[in-house]
């Protein structure tokens, strides 16, 4: 049996949600005003979590009709070791990521059943405006502030003891704020009643406002999710022109490849997009195809949008030099070989071309969702922390000269320069292993995943 999720956006902005164990595991973004519908078998889990910044903040964590298997990211609790009633749902609300906004999650119609502080944030201002010089000072580096001097978004409660100190003073009880029972721990006991059954297994309302996030008494406006626009595209035997990239696929079946720009880039950081993909291409059995990319792209390009992925992290003109810079990450999972290469004359060239799925030991393999094998992260992310099986593996299969395994240095950055001579404007990489005629840079083995940008740092290239 199958039951819905309302998430309600009562906000004056469209919002970002990321979301896990529903909708395919894609985000969403719902309109000002409106609710976005999405179905939700009864043992189901997942979780519904707002995003701010491109940070993750407030999150529902809902179990459908009792537990019903492992949870789905290291941060949901285990709602039925604390109350084992099977037929149930389970619902709460966690901080325990950050904030940026309000949000509430009941069953539909039943308030008694609401977890969450519905004016969050306002009581987060008032605390922070009370705090004292010594209490600000030390909560610097998890508070993120407007130039009026309001907190906009706080950081990941769990990694900042002295943030959850300063939560706990005016939100205890009403949302998760540690992490509670789990992993050998006893947790907070106002964390842990968080885990409280609901009543039966019905629909559940979430609510999301800047202001006061208690769910209306009268319906919202429902919406359809549009559908996402290709980029734009030239063939392969059409002449190129203005910014962008050009992908071969040298498998004998048609690929699909995502794009994602980074959420910031700063002086040797960037912010990693793990949610939010620019419209995916598809590419012909053995094809190529031109996208369209603005000069101020700075992410990567994969093959599809799920994890773990090779990434070929890329910008199309540095700010220093107008160059076009990239590498070859396996920090977030591998799924296949990649190269990249420049074509402006200089040789420059690094990636892998070996397959390195087959003969990987067994602990080093995490499958995509969707059933297809791949070397698990060698970082950590959401799903699991770092795997030194993969790690090893990696070290021996590729080696830290050919592609980041776990971030420091050692990986030669690929630049080329060709772009303003060819007067092509940023048309710099390929994403295949052959090299092209003068003027292009090439990236990715025989149809394996292919990334682009600046991720989880610079590595040092020009701004």
């Amino acid at each position: 049996m199958s039951h819905n999720i309302n998430i309600t956006n009562l906000s004056g902005h469209d919002q970002d949600f990321e979301v896990h164990g529903w909708n395919s595991n894609q985000n969403m973004t719902v309109p000002a005003g409106q609710t976005f519908v999405i179905s939700a078998a009864d043992g189901s889990s997942g979780a519904i979590i707002a995003l701010h910044f491109g940070f993750e903040g407030e999150q529902a964590e809902i179990t459908k009709d009792g537990f019903g298997g492992k949870p789905r990211r290291d941060e949901y609790r285990l709602f039925i070791l604390l109350n084992p009633r099977i037929g149930n749902d389970f619902i709460d609300m966690s901080n325990i990521m950050g904030a940026g906004g309000n949000m509430t999650v009941q069953q539909v119609n039943n308030p008694s059943t609401r977890k969450g502080d519905p004016i969050f944030m306002q009581n987060l201002n008032t605390a922070w405006q009370a705090a004292d010089g010594p209490t600000k000072q030390s909560l610097q580096p998890c508070v993120q502030l407007d130039g009026n001097g309001n907190v906009v978004r706080i950081a990941a409660i769990k990694d900042y003891p002295q943030l959850e100190t300063f939560v706990r003073s005016f939100a205890d009880g009403q949302t998760y704020i540690g992490n509670g029972a789990w992993g050998g721990s006893s947790g907070n006991p106002s964390d842990n009643n968080q885990s409280s059954a609901a009543q039966g297994d019905t629909d559940i309302q979430v609510t999301y406002n800047d202001g006061d996030a208690t769910p209306p008494t009268t319906a919202v406006s429902q919406f359809k999710k549009p559908g996402s626009k290709l980029v734009q595209t030239h063939q392969r035997d059409a002449s190129p022109s203005g910014p962008g990239i050009i992908l071969n696929n040298h498998t004998s079946s048609q690929q699909t490849y995502a794009f994602y720009n980074n959420y910031w880039n700063g002086n040797d950081t960037a912010g990693a997009n793990f949610d939010h993909q620019d419209p995916t291409v598809q590419v012909d059995a053995n094809g190529s195809l031109f996208v369209s990319l603005p000069t101020s792209f700075k992410g990567r390009v994969q093959r599809g949008t799920q994890l773990p992925a090779t990434w070929v992290e890329f910008q199309i003109a540095a700010s220093n030099d107008n160059a076009a810079h990239g590498d070859i990450s396996l920090e977030q999972g591998c799924d296949g070989a990649a190269t990249i290469s420049a074509t402006d004359g200089s040789g420059q060239s690094n990636g892998f071309t070996n397959d390195v799925l087959s003969g990987a030991p067994a602990a080093a393999i995490q499958d995509k969702p969707d059933g297809t094998p791949a070397l698990a992260t060698t970082v950590g992310n959401w799903m699991s922390g770092p795997n030194q099986a993969a790690i090893d593996w990696e070290n021996q299969a590729v080696g830290q000269s050919k592609a980041y395994i776990q971030g420091g240095t050692g990986v030669p950055d690929v630049a080329s320069t060709n772009q303003s001579a060819k007067g092509w404007d940023g048309l710099i990489f390929q994403l295949f292993e052959d090299a092209l005629a003068p003027g292009v840079v090439s990236v990715t083995e025989a149809g394996q995943t292919i990334t682009g940008g600046e991720v989880l740092e610079r590595r040092g290239w020009g701004a």
